[in-house]
């Protein structure tokens, strides 16, 4: 694992995409900086992170693309599979590759509270609190990148995907105030998640009979619980979409100065869920 960790590492800068990450990351970051702690004179940099955190929808994209995208269009994703290791470590070797950079770049903004402690009282914790967070969000946005890069073999096409996935993640509370909360809508939008569900799982075992099971699995227990109580749906689906908004994750952690645990624990859970998607997926197509 450590082996393709170190070789994956190399390649993010060799290739110069880590650098252009990194110079994303920290550009946008430092406009926002200039604008609303050194212009106005604000000296909370965590309220920034907030303000700039939709630079990982560009930036992550362009990180993420060429994980396994590149391997199946070069055809040497078959080097992988004769690797004398599973696919498991071959898939974190990769990941925490990704990770790295987005801690390299996550590490330079720790200079900002420093510089700007300079300029009036700075709360440490709070801003410190606020990298953190802003870290583990583009954690767990890599691992969603990654995922979709297993299921593809053009890079473009891989990257348009995770923009496209990324920014709908990104509005996803605007998205669930647009949503009407009637029972009826909400059992729509549940249905066509569980048909999602079932592309997925169809994408990750090439098997339509699997694929076509699980969305009538999810769509009957849908459908059953609907006619029991259909008032349990009243404006269900536009709050399980603010529960689960990734980037409002952040907010506890930057406007409250509270170190939300359960976020924390919230990220970690999509990170390891997309992490073994993306060995599921790598594993299929090696036994395919």
């Amino acid at each position: 694992m450590f082996a393709q960790y170190k070789k994956e590492l190399k390649g993010y800068f060799y290739n110069m995409t880590g650098v252009v990450f990194i110079a994303l990351v920290l550009i946008i970051t430092g406009i926002f900086a200039t604008i609303m702690n050194f212009h106005r004179g604000n000296p909370e940099f965590e309220e920034t992170l907030d303000g700039a955190s939709f630079i990982f929808f560009l930036a992550i994209p362009i990180l993420t693309m060429r994980s396994f995208a590149e391997e199946k269009s070069l055809k040497t994703d078959q080097l992988l599979y004769s690797l004398p290791m599973g696919m498991t470590r071959v898939v974190i070797g990769k990941y925490l590759a990704m990770v790295t950079v987005l801690a390299a770049s996550t590490a330079l903004l720790c200079f900002y509270p420093v510089l700007l402690s300079f300029y009036g009282h700075v709360n440490f914790i709070d801003s410190y609190s606020g990298i953190f967070a802003f870290f583990l969000l583009g954690c767990a946005l890599i691992a969603i990148g990654m995922f979709i890069s297993t299921l593809t073999e053009s890079q473009v096409i891989s990257a348009v995907i995770s923009f496209g996935v990324l920014i709908a993640v990104y509005f996803m509370t605007l998205i669930s105030t647009i949503i009407p909360g009637s029972e009826t809508a909400s059992l729509v939008c549940f249905l066509a998640v569980a048909l999602v569900i079932g592309m997925i799982v169809y994408l990750l075992v090439k098997n339509s009979t699997a694929a076509l099971t699980v969305s009538l699995v999810l769509v009957g227990a849908t459908a059953a619980v609907f006619f029991i109580d259909r008032t349990l749906f009243k404006g269900l689906f536009p709050t399980v979409l603010e529960k689960f908004a990734l980037f409002d994750r952040m907010y506890n952690f930057i406007y409250y100065g509270v170190f939300d645990v359960s976020a924390v624990v919230y990220y970690l859970s999509v990170i390891f869920l997309f992490v073994y998607l993306s060995v599921r997926s790598m594993d299929k197509r090696r036994w395919a």
